[in-house]
């Protein structure tokens, strides 16, 4: 993940050319890997490829897309068989601002059955009072489990939303805690 030193402007971003889509069976569902260099670049819980491109800002976009293997589905299924940390070491590339940068880069480091809030992830950001910037963040994210977005939830623990729906965070959720327990 690239930054800038403007918390308010989006990184410059090389033109990737060709990337590979897969999609994968898990058990919410079809999941979905835009990768390219071995880098997800988007990612989520559909077969739809227009959604995951959606994700994406135009110029983000790769300029061909070839359906095929990504490094990043072994993760998936080793996070679905129960290793949690298996998604850790997946590499990402997700062009935003310095605070999204930073934010994408703190939402890996929320262990697996342990969320916080959108309060105490502003916190763990170093902006308390900075709520809405942080629920920004998670909803900006376009590498989805990956960077595990869902591990953040409203103030009192309701949901919130999520891009892939609420049923399947909350699915993950579930499984994070069992499997952590």
């Amino acid at each position: 993940m690239t930054a800038t030193t403007d918390a308010s402007a989006p990184t410059e971003t090389t033109l990737v050319e060709t990337a590979r889509l897969q999609t994968v069976a898990t058990p919410d569902g079809p999941f979905t890997i835009l990768e390219a260099g071995g880098e997800v670049l988007a990612s989520g819980w559909t077969s739809d490829p227009d959604a995951i491109l959606n994700r994406l800002r135009p110029v983000a976009r790769p300029a061909q897309i070839l359906d095929g293997p990504t490094d990043a589905a072994a993760a998936v299924a080793a996070y679905y068989g129960g290793d949690l940390t298996a998604i850790d070491a997946v590499p990402v590339r997700q062009p935003g601002t310095t605070l999204q940068s930073v934010g994408w880069q703190a939402l890996r480091r929320i262990a697996p059955g342990e969320p916080l809030t959108y309060a105490g992830f502003a916190a763990a950001l170093g902006s308390p009072g900075a709520v809405r910037a942080a629920a920004s963040v998670c909803a900006r994210n376009a590498a989805a489990l990956f960077v595990p977005c869902h591990r953040v939830l409203r103030t009192g623990g309701a949901l919130g939303g999520f891009a892939w729906g609420v049923e399947v965070k909350q699915r993950l959720l579930e499984r994070e805690a069992r499997l952590r327990a």
